[in-house]
């Protein structure tokens, strides 16, 4: 990495918004530091497979080459194409952060509960099914209603239905089950009471967290659905546990989100592209650049 020494690092940032706040400010934070970073958006990459000389072009065909790493902001509509370019700039020996592997564990959220439940994280008791006839032991097999039902395919708070009763609960299961969806029970944690931790772990370790509380007659603390964040003091088996989770799924940098159970620590899910917009206004750090400087130490590079 000696060239690297006085110049900045080349970085590229696959992603598919240029305005959204948490890529602007990467691309800031990348900047002041004085290195040189690109914005692609993923669908206007397109690859070359070879044995000898794998490339990735960008629109008009220009050659991304001379890459030092790449910053995978993929969005979950995108997962499929993202992880095979982020795949291809891995087998031309650029960095990636994340990797193509860590991302696609990530998306799959059955298989993501699975491995925690593995590396011993407790979760909410969740039940899967594709298109359940017993739906009713379903049901039963969470603790009866209220429950949660989740579309394995949804994002911030989308596709997840709070359904209070039992008869809501079978008609939102036999609802998604007739749109051949595939599903997730999950037991519904009253206690928390409409609230959740987003923990942020970059390499390993917890460097900010938020309480996330619901809007008014919400029971989803996503940001994105209205919810509002506070700096919070998390616990040593919270901040375990989500260093864990992010461990278990290879991660470098993850947005844990934990729900407060009377059992203990609960993981929710494991997001591969948090945002840094509430995290970084709640709580005034500068995560961004903590993104760039993990980049800088994993590729030698420093400040002459």
């Amino acid at each position: 990495m000696d060239s690297h020494l006085n110049n900045g690092l080349k970085v590229g940032l696959l992603a598919s918004n240029p305005d959204l706040y948490s890529n602007k400010r990467i691309i800031e934070a990348a900047r002041q530091r004085g290195h040189q970073i690109d914005f692609f958006n993923i669908k206007q990459c397109y690859m070359k497979l070879d044995a000898v000389c794998p490339e990735v072009h960008y629109r008009g065909g220009k050659v991304l080459k001379d890459l030092d790493a790449v910053i995978t902001r993929i969005r979950p509509s995108l997962t499929f194409y993202g992880c095979a370019l982020t795949r291809q700039f891995e087998s031309m020996g650029v960095f990636t952060f994340n990797s193509s592997d860590a991302i696609a564990q990530s998306r799959d959220k059955l298989y993501s509960l699975q491995l925690m439940l593995k590396s011993g994280i407790d979760i909410p008791t969740t039940g899967f099914a594709n298109s359940p006839i017993d739906t009713t032991d379903l049901i039963e097999m969470v603790g009866g209603a209220p429950l949660i039902v989740k579309l394995l395919e949804g994002t911030q708070g989308r596709g997840v239905v709070l359904a209070e009763t039992r008869k809501a609960s079978e008609s939102v299961i036999n609802a998604f089950k007739s749109l051949k969806a595939n599903l997730l029970v999950q037991e519904f944690i009253k206690e928390a009471d409409g609230k959740d931790l987003r923990c942020f772990v970059i390499d390993g370790k917890v460097v900010a967290s938020i309480q996330r509380t619901a809007a008014p007659g919400e029971f989803r603390a996503n940001i994105h659905q209205g919810g509002s964040a506070s700096i919070v003091k998390i616990t040593p088996e919270e901040r375990r546990l989500a260093i864990l989770a992010a461990k278990t799924l290879g991660l470098k940098v993850a947005g844990v989100d934990i729900i407060r159970s009377r059992n203990g620590p609960l993981l929710l899910e494991v997001n591969s592209s948090p945002g840094l917009e509430g995290i970084e206004s709640a709580t005034g750090k500068d995560i961004a650049s903590m993104m760039v400087v993990s980049i800088e130490k994993k590729l030698g590079w420093r400040i002459r």
